[in-house]
C-alpha cells in the first residue's frame, strides 16, 4: 500500500499507539531517515526506540565498519540477523510489541530476517530518490557499502537490487527532501490503514 500524507492529531495518534500490538520495523535503503524517523515516530507513540545497527554495535563492541573489515559482509549480516530476531522477540515479550525498530539498508534482504519481521511485526518500507540518498549518506563516514567506489552508482544499483525484497512490506512510505514530519504522518496513516 503506498501512502499519501495525512495529519494526525494528538487523539488520533494516542488512539492509534493503542491499537499496535506488535513492534514496528523500519526498512529500506541507508540514508532513507529510517533512525530519524523512527526516533520521532516512537516519540509521538510513546515507546522505546531501538536502532538494530547501534545494537549490533554494541553486542559485537565494535563499529560496523570495524566488523565488515575484520570478518566481512557474510558475518555482519548473520549477527544482524540474530540482533533483529531478538529484539522484535523481546519486543513483544516486554512491551506488548510496542516499540519501533530501525533496521540497516541490507537487513530486510536477508530471507530468514525478512520472513520474521513481516510475520511478528508491522514493516514499513520507507523510500526516497537517489539524490535524496546520495546527499544524506554524504552526511556520514560510516557507510562501509559506499566506500568501494562512486557512492550514486553504489546506492542506485543496491536501490535496484532490493527493491523486490523492500516491495514485500505491506506498506510503503517516500521519504522527501522535506521535514520529517510529513515522512511520519504518512507512517501514521499507513499503520492505521494496515491495522
Amino acid at each position: 500500500m503506498d501512502v499519501q500524507q495525512t495529519h494526525f492529531s494528538a487523539q488520533e495518534i494516542a488512539a492509534l499507539a493503542r491499537r499496535i500490538d506488535r513492534p514496528i520495523v523500519l526498512v529500506g535503503m541507508m540514508g532513507v531517515g529510517k533512525s530519524s524517523v523512527g526516533k520521532r515516530l516512537a516519540s509521538l507513540l510513546g515507546c522505546p526506540f531501538v536502532d538494530a545497527d547501534e545494537e549490533i554495535e554494541r553486542s559485537a563492541q565494535m563499529t560496523i565498519p570495524e566488523i565488515f573489515e575484520n570478518f566481512g559482509e557474510d558475518y555482519f549480516r548473520n549477527g544482524e540477523r540474530r540482533v533483529i530476531a531478538r529484539l522484535i522477540n523481546e519486543s513483544l515479550e516486554d512491551f506488548g510489541g510496542h516499540i519501533v525498530i530501525a533496521t540497516g539498508g541490507g537487513a530486510f534482504c536477508n530471507p530468514e530476517t525478512r520472513a520474521l519481521i513481516l510475520d511478528k511485526a508491522i514493516t514499513v518500507w520507507l523510500d526516497s530518490a537517489i539524490d535524496t540518498l546520495v546527499e544524506r549518506t554524504s552526511r556520514k563516514d560510516n557507510r562501509p557499502l559506499l566506500k568501494e567506489g562512486n557512492p550514486r552508482e553504489i546506492l542506485t544499483r543496491l536501490r535496484e537490487e532490493r527493491a523486490g525484497h523492500y516491495s514485500q512490506a505491506p506498506i510503503h512510505v517516500v521519504s522527501g527532501s522535506g521535514p520529517h514530519v510529513q515522512t511520519i504522518n504518512k507512517v501514521l496513516q499507513g499503520i492505521s490503514q494496515w491495522l
